[in-house]
């Protein structure tokens, strides 16, 4: 059983800074992808950003250039770095990762993500 467990969130004025961590217990598998999600009240869940165990990234277009994506494999865990932030981007972020193979999806339970004007 993988369980994912987010931190790093919190309360920051608009063009602050933050960075979240999900740490992987567990076997991930080498073949997955690891990614950011965030659901604002009364908005559905979206896509923020995914990290293959390859290397390669993929961004929302409302985040690129502002936030980074990454991962410590040694540690199982994926980063995401978050700069330039906008009222906008207040929400509960999740993290999750997919194991290609056999398409099980894990999902951890969040971090608020508040950004004030």
């Amino acid at each position: 059983q993988v369980q994912l467990v987010e931190s790093g969130g919190g309360l920051v004025q608009a063009g602050g800074s933050l960075r979240l961590s999900c740490a992987a217990s567990g076997s991930i598998f080498s073949n997955n992808v690891m990614g950011w999600y965030r659901q604002a009240p009364g908005k559905q869940r979206e896509l923020v950003a995914t990290i293959h165990s390859g290397g390669n990234t993929n961004y929302a277009d409302s985040v690129k250039g502002r936030f980074t994506i990454s991962r410590d494999n040694a540690k199982n865990t994926v980063y995401l770095q978050m700069i330039s932030l906008k009222p906008e981007d207040t929400a509960v972020y999740y993290c999750n990762v997919k194991r290609l193979f056999t398409g099980t999806v894990w999902w951890g339970q969040g971090t608020q993500v508040t950004v004030s004007s």
